[in-house]
């Protein structure tokens, strides 16, 4: 009698550290769960950090199901500077000094950017438009 070992369904919730792609994060619980029927629910860019919910083997299928639309983002603002890439990766493309910045008018760019908006994708995007 031959022992099979089989790999069980579901969804395994990952905290996805920076530097690591969504799709580093697959192949490794690919090779963790000894399967290639692993998917994930989103996708976070290499630099974030946060939770990746990934699919193992027949519960791929519940991954465009679940709603995962409630979202928070912590982060840390450089000011002063602006890249290629519109984040802290890419090359600086201009450099200002940001001592005049107040409480008041970071408070008046965060509202400016809260609820729905328009958001143009930098010059470096996965998106193609």
């Amino acid at each position: 009698m031959t022992e099979q070992t089989t790999t069980p369904d579901g969804l395994v919730i990952v905290d996805k550290p920076s530097g690591f792609t969504s799709h580093d994060v697959v192949a490794k619980m690919r090779g963790i769960a000894r399967t290639r029927r692993v998917g994930h629910a989103g996708t976070l860019d290499p630099m974030a950090t946060g939770v990746l919910v990934l699919g193992v083997q027949r519960a791929t299928k519940l991954l465009g199901h679940l709603a995962l639309t409630e979202k928070e983002y912590l982060g840390t603002i450089r000011l002063g500077q602006d890249t290629i890439t519109d984040d802290a990766e890419g090359e600086i493309t201009l450099s200002t000094d940001a001592s005049g910045v107040t409480r008041e008018g970071i408070d008046a760019g965060v509202a400016a950017l809260t609820g729905a908006i328009m958001q143009v994708p930098s010059k470096v995007s996965a998106i193609k438009i």
